[in-house]
């Protein structure tokens, strides 16, 4: 009992990252409609810059605070410079410039910093507590308790302030968001900045649990992938528990079920994808589309 609350632990924690990047696809959905499959590479793209600034001998938790201030200016920068030209374009143009943006986000990290692996440090560092007799990591019990913190936050954004209600009336209806006098662009613009920071979040969380290289947050992306389609696309919640789902199922898959291990793991999002979209393809939280006949 006390080695499947610790895999519950552990998984929770994995899968709190897993949510907190289907998290910033979710707010660029939703802000957008768009599906950015950059976002993985965003996110490798900001912790390589928390990096460079701890080699710079800045301390680790102001290092952090400013890759996240630099990621949300960055953010913003690529929806004006990259996403606006083809705003309302059709959804093959917009999947080709988010590929085009993970490529270019790839390469450039691997030209600015080389594609060697490097360790980074966990914010949490290695401590360990007992509960009930359970060896629990204080850094899984952090993840767990910051991505609640970020839920928390945005839910209180979106539900209780001006700009939230005016992210989700843009990703209603951007025309007529415009003809009630709300700044549309610049609504998108935060929307973008808002995903790049928790992205970024997501990437300085996971790299110590990895070894942080340009490659880094490929796989996780795949995970989150599957933690947005779980929970809904358009659900903010819905990313968190998606992703806490695949957390935990793939983490005591590995444990308990021998034939898939550490190597097969893989197959538990992709399966958990296959599943849902033939079932639910709104997802456990997402909004049905309802349409006239």
């Amino acid at each position: 009992m006390k080695e499947f609350v610790q895999q519950v632990v552990d998984g929770a924690a994995q899968g709190s990252i897993y949510g907190a990047v289907a998290l910033a696809l979710v707010l660029i959905y939703r802000t957008t409609g768009i599906v950015n499959f950059a976002q993985g590479e965003m996110a490798m793209f900001s912790t390589f810059i928390a990096w460079a600034l701890l080699q710079a001998g800045l301390p680790l938790g102001l290092a952090i605070v400013a890759t996240l201030a630099l990621s949300f200016v960055g953010g913003m920068a690529i929806e004006r410079v990259v996403i606006r030209p083809v705003e309302g374009a059709e959804p093959l143009a917009l999947v080709i410039v988010t590929l085009g943006l993970l490529i270019l986000l790839n390469s450039g990290a691997g030209w600015i910093w080389g594609f060697n692996n490097r360790s980074f440090p966990s914010i949490f560092g290695d401590a360990t507590v007992t509960i009930a007799g359970v060896r629990i990591d204080v850094e899984s019990l952090g993840i767990v308790a910051m991505m609640l913190v970020v839920v928390g936050l945005l839910f209180v954004l979106f539900q209780r302030t001006k700009l939230g209600l005016a992210m989700r009336a843009v990703a209603m209806n951007p025309e007529s968001s415009r003809l009630a006098g709300i700044r549309v662009g610049r609504t998108l613009m935060i929307g973008w900045g808002l995903a790049a920071t928790v992205g970024a979040l997501a990437g300085v969380l996971v790299a110590p649990r990895l070894f942080l290289d340009v490659n880094f947050m490929g796989a996780v992306l795949i995970y989150s992938f599957a933690a947005a389609t779980l929970g809904g696309f358009d659900s903010p919640i819905g990313a968190i528990v998606g992703g806490w789902i695949i957390g935990i199922t793939e983490t005591l898959a590995g444990y308990y079920v021998d034939f898939i291990g550490a190597d097969l793991k893989i197959l538990v999002p992709l399966g958990i994808i296959l599943v849902v979209l033939m079932i639910r393809p709104s997802g456990l939280f997402g909004s049905r589309e309802v349409a006239r006949v």
